[in-house]
């Protein structure tokens, strides 16, 4: 996938010392979950993301030259009860989930993963907790079949007032 990189983040990128960062966001129906690699509050994109530093890993990201369909995976360590027991009553699949790219003092990000979250895995050691969330490729909604019949039944739940079967 080609990406247009803002000219500010190739300028710091040249720089002998580079202070890069990723930032996560979770798409949830109640309110959208954000986390940066870095410590504090960050604003990206007008979006406030929480610093997580050390306690979020990402793996997974790599670059095909066809159209296959990726996946990434994001694990968040340490982290507090309310973000736990929000994991357990949300519903997340298929919800979106962003993965940027950015480099600190550079207003500008470049989304290098896009998808939906698929699978979560929840690890909980009574002091610490750890969530762990696989990241579908857009391109898997390429892989699904398409469940359609030529019925009236199929056609009526599509256009209710269409009578052509």
């Amino acid at each position: 996938m080609s990406r247009t990189i803002p000219a500010a983040m190739l300028t710091a990128l040249a720089q002998p010392n580079v202070q890069p960062f990723y930032a996560v966001e979770f798409n949830l129906d109640t309110a959208p979950l954000r986390f940066w690699t870095g410590y504090g509050d960050k604003t990206i994109e007008g979006n406030t993301y929480s610093g997580a530093g050390d306690l979020i890993t990402i793996s997974g990201l790599e670059e095909a030259v066809d159209l296959s369909a990726k996946n990434a995976t994001v694990s968040l360590s340490g982290i507090p009860e309310e973000i736990v027991s929000l994991a357990l009553q949300e519903p997340y699949q298929n919800r979106a989930c962003r993965i940027l790219f950015g480099v600190t003092d550079v207003p500008a990000s470049v989304e290098v993963f896009g998808g939906f979250m698929d699978v979560m895995s929840i690890q909980d050691s009574g002091d610490t907790s750890t969530i762990t969330v696989t990241v579908e490729s857009k391109l898997v909604q390429l892989e699904r079949s398409k469940i359609r019949r030529y019925t009236e039944e199929s056609q009526k739940a599509r256009h209710p007032n269409d009578t052509f079967f």
